[in-house]
């Protein structure tokens, strides 16, 4: 006897909870390893570059079918402003991520929290690192500050877009088998090999904001500001966003408009609409 296998309606409900499930994985990968080597001492630069990047590659497996794996709120800006993702969705996909971030660092605050208190008891610029991102990742000897910080994440995040753009786009050498997540992965290794010193390359308003937020709700109460006192949580989210619409205009610019057009009706990071409102 035949069967009819139900068809399950894409809702915005469902693709904010893929976006929170992808991020809260990506964070708890990215962050857990931040914990392991600056509290534990365990690893080093290059285990985090590492572990960054596997959280990247685990979170776009997650939540790729549902929502199409932004985890990332300049990411998603830059879908709607160049690939016609809806902006309706921008501030629920948006909202998802941050709630993702905050919840996977109380994760890693709860599960580091010895480890924390006895590497740095008062809870301060030593250790907060471990959430946030900072000017020089912390260092008064590198001569990084604010805005040393806020160039190097429209830099890097341009970076990250334009690679992005160019790995899902269907019309370039898209990888194939599904292996898009972890080449994403491996650019995101890349960007922390390469563009970690001035700002511990965040290229993610979610992934600095929500541990920001998670740490100073759990005793990190200088967690808005950088070790010389300046408030600095806005750098990870308005440099990120500044450096993904540059990147998505630079790839469109230079590579996306000399592609043939194709026939193809969906790729990667682009969410149709479902046929019935939301």
């Amino acid at each position: 006897m035949a069967t009819t296998e139900a068809v399950k309606q894409r809702t915005l409900l469902g693709e904010c909870s893929a976006e929170f499930a992808g991020t809260f994985i990506l964070i708890l990968f990215g962050v857990g390893v931040v914990a392991q080597v600056v509290a534990g001492g365990i690893g080093d630069h290059d285990s985090i570059a590492w572990a960054w990047g596997i959280g990247v590659t685990m979170g776009v497996y997650v939540s790729a079918r549902i929502s199409g794996a932004h985890i990332n709120p300049a990411v998603t800006i830059a879908l709607a402003a160049f690939r016609g993702f809806a902006w309706r969705k921008v501030l629920p996909y948006i909202g998802a991520q941050f709630l993702g971030a905050f919840a996977a660092a109380l994760v890693v605050r709860w599960n580091y929290s010895k480890v924390l208190h006895h590497f740095d008891p008062g809870l301060t610029i030593k250790s907060q690192g471990v959430f946030s991102t900072l000017p020089g990742n912390g260092s008064t000897e590198l001569g990084a500050g604010m805005w040393s910080g806020f160039l190097d994440q429209i830099i890097g995040t341009a970076i990250l877009m334009m690679v992005i753009l160019a790995i899902v786009d269907l019309r370039n050498t898209a990888p194939a088998a599904n292996l898009g997540p972890f080449i994403i992965g491996l650019l995101v290794v890349g960007i922390g090999m390469a563009w970690g010193t001035l700002a511990g390359y965040a290229i993610n308003p979610a992934r600095d904001f929500g541990p920001r937020l998670a740490s100073y709700l759990t005793g990190y109460g200088g967690a808005f500001k950088d070790q010389f006192g300046d408030p600095y949580f806005w750098v990870p989210i308005v440099g990120p966003i500044i450096g993904a619409l540059i990147g998505g205009l630079l790839y469109d610019l230079l590579v996306g408009r000399h592609l043939p057009v194709s026939d193809v009706d969906e790729e990667p990071g682009r969410v149709p609409e479902p046929e019935e409102s939301v």
